[in-house]
């Protein structure tokens, strides 16, 4: 998944992203609440990770700011403060949760699936279509039972795919998503692991298709229809 990290202090930022890194996941880092509207004006995020102390203002002004807007992006709020009105302020500007620091890696990462798993309607941690089955918090896929041998980036990719089942993805939002904006890739790289992710997947419940310029959209595997 793609997350977006809005944190200035710079080794919290890191435990965060390197944490989610070793998970699988892309993650951009903004510094503060003028950095963070730019990122999401720019790019298309499953979650993001908000700090309330920032530089230039309060992450609060920044929730804020996007639910005015009616962004969907799900929200968990970092704070240092104990107060229970600024946990109930928090979570009545749009929040999906928060945790108070110093917390444990292990329970953000834990927070982070669950709210994940709530935004796409999902009740355990596992996402699936037909015989396909994929753990967010293992990274493991099987088929019909069948562990599958996926790259870390096949993981995320077979993951963006089965939490946006249905919808068409274009290659540019994939080459984000799947290596952040700051990268060098293009759209011959989305080719390249979409074809490696197909081939795994064959035999799958989930069929990924080409939509000429368009995009790719995954679908529940099936039967060709019968013509009458």
């Amino acid at each position: 998944m793609h997350f977006l990290v809005v944190e200035d202090t710079l080794d919290v930022a890191e435990a965060i992203t390197e944490r989610l890194a070793r998970a699988g996941h892309v993650c951009d880092r903004a510094e503060s609440v003028a950095d963070a509207r730019h990122f999401v004006s720019a790019s298309v995020y499953d979650l993001v990770i908000l700090d309330i102390n920032l530089p230039d203002g309060s992450g609060l002004d920044f929730l804020r700011w996007l639910r005015q807007r009616k962004h969907p992006v799900p929200v968990l709020v970092l704070t240092a403060r104990l107060a229970v009105d600024d946990k109930i302020d928090a979570l009545d500007f749009g929040a999906d949760d928060y945790m108070v620091k110093p917390f444990d890696l292990g329970e953000l990462e834990a927070r982070v699936r669950a709210i994940v798993r709530r935004r796409t309607g999902e009740a355990g941690a596992r996402l699936s279509a037909g015989n396909l089955d994929f753990d967010m918090a293992t990274r493991q896929a099987t088929v019909a039972g069948q562990p599958l041998q996926l790259t870390p980036r096949e993981q995320l990719l077979l993951e963006i795919f089965l939490i946006n089942r249905g919808r068409v993805l274009e290659k540019e939002e994939l080459v984000i998503r799947l290596f952040g904006l700051d990268t060098d890739a293009g759209p011959n790289a989305i080719e390249l692991y979409v074809g490696r992710l197909r081939r795994k997947l064959a035999g799958a419940g989930l069929e990924i298709k080409t939509l000429r310029g368009l995009g790719y959209q995954a679908l529940a595997a099936g039967p060709e229809p019968v013509a009458p």
